[in-house]
């Protein structure tokens, strides 16, 4: 199938143009917070946003290769708070039938500019047609960059600390430049953290810090970064972790399953009565049975396990693709890797009822590092899935196995660097990393 052959959409035209149902397309590949960043912004311009989702053969003719397929890339764009419905093979240069069938009046991108195979304008007719809106492209991230990070092998993408960086206390520039900087990446945390109408505080923001040199079993610090709705009556808190990083389609079926069995625990108990439901809606609204909180942990704590030059996002931006996730009510940035009895009792949303983890391990260790949920009686795992074995490292993988080709493409955007030599350098530090963990069996 060429770009020319993407299936149509079927059935009759949609009867009008909403105003208010908006446009996105894209290649959305391995979903990062750049993609989540534009469309955000355009949910915030009108009530419902579809999101077209181009096939592999199209950007395969008009880009280069995808890292994820479009199965993948479709469970990431459905998993977005802000996506009211995704739409597969939409053609790489937007058609006016297309956004018209499904009743979508405007499309909206970034400010930057997207051109086909040819270099024209993947936007040219719905420009001439005035249905098109402007949102600011998120700066200092793109697939590109992603897939630079693991060609290069680099690390200059870690912090040290993201509360001190948000404060202005850390990083590069001025101490007007750090401020500056700190306060662009709070705000993107706040609109991140809004909810399914971009507009409104949704997921709850907090720190957890310990002090420099302290044990990992001592208690830490839990600090509010920013307040968002909060558990509802009737709810089960239930805490997940990990270090999300390339936040893929593994993470996501995981943390829709983990939402999946608690619903299906709720049916059990009658949650979905008409009666309780009728009830929930003569409150305010209807809502699900559960309040999922993701811990995501630290650069540091990432590397000293993974070596090489994991994680590939930093925790900022790993946070940031968490903040987005409809499965997602709050994230606790800086999480334990270990979490304590200590550190669960003293949650803000009180001791959870479920600790979930997923079917395998990412991360070797030498110690079960889920004893105290085990030993409290709240520790549950999530069965085998579709896409358990995809990770940040099988992604890397996936790169590396068809490095020539993303090389041709790192070129072709402009990267000054000596690949070859990075490659190297990658499988001397995977082949150090492989040793260190030999040695911890």
């Amino acid at each position: 199938m060429t770009a020319t052959d993407e299936p149509r959409p079927q059935g009759d035209p949609a009867p009008e143009l909403l105003e208010g149902r908006l446009w996105v397309d894209g290649c959305f590949d391995f979903f990062h917070h750049g993609h989540a960043g534009a469309v955000v912004q355009a949910r915030q311009l009108g009530d419902e946003l579809y999101v077209g989702v181009h096939s592999d053969e199209a950007i395969l003719e008009n880009k280069g290769p995808t890292v994820m397929t479009l199965r993948e890339r479709l469970l990431a764009t459905d998993a977005c708070r802000w996506v009211t419905k995704s739409i597969p093979y939409a053609p790489y240069v937007t058609q006016l039938d297309w956004i018209s069938h499904y009743g979508c009046k405007y499309v909206v991108h970034g400010d930057d500019i997207t051109s086909d195979g040819s270099g024209e304008d993947c936007y040219r007719f719905v420009k001439a047609a005035d249905r098109f809106k402007v949102v600011k492209r998120t700066p200092s991230i793109s697939t590109t960059d992603l897939v630079g990070r693991m060609l290069l092998c680099t690390r200059g993408h870690f912090i040290k600390s993201l509360e001190k960086m948000l404060a202005g206390e850390e990083g590069p520039g001025t101490e007007t430049e750090r401020k500056a900087t700190g306060d662009a990446m709070k705000e993107r945390i706040r609109l991140y953290a809004t909810d399914e109408t971009a507009k409104n505080p949704g997921a709850d923001v907090w720190f957890w810090s310990q002090p420099e040199g302290a044990d990992k079993k001592d208690a830490g610090t839990l600090k509010e970064l920013f307040k968002g709705k909060g558990p509802k009556p009737g709810q089960r808190v239930v805490y997940v972790d990990g270090g999300f990083d390339l936040f893929s389609s593994g993470h996501i079926e995981f943390l829709r399953s983990v939402t999946k069995a608690e619903e299906d625990l709720a049916r059990k108990d009658g949650w979905y009565s008409q009666q309780a439901i009728e009830e929930r809606k003569g409150k305010g609204a209807d809502y699900g049975p559960v309040f999922v909180v993701a811990g995501v942990h630290n650069d540091e704590v990432i590397n000293s396990w993974k070596g090489v030059n994991y994680p590939i996002m930093n925790i900022f931006e790993r946070g940031l693709c968490v903040l987005q996730c409809r499965y997602i009510n709050a994230v606790v940035f800086g999480a334990p890797f270990t979490p304590t009895a200590s550190y669960l009792t003293t949650l803000p949303w009180g001791t959870p009822d479920a600790v979930y983890h997923g079917p395998t391990s990412f991360m070797p260790h030498t110690d079960d590092v889920y004893t105290a949920p085990k030993q409290m009686g709240i520790y549950r795992e999530i069965g085998h899935h579709e896409f358990e074995d995809v990770n940040a490292g099988t992604i890397v993988q996936r790169i590396m196995k068809s490095r020539h080709q993303y090389e041709a493409r790192q070129k072709a955007k402009g990267m000054k660097a000596d690949i070859e030599a990075a490659h190297k350098q990658r499988e001397l530090l995977e082949e150090e990393q492989r040793r260190k963990e030999a040695g911890q069996q």
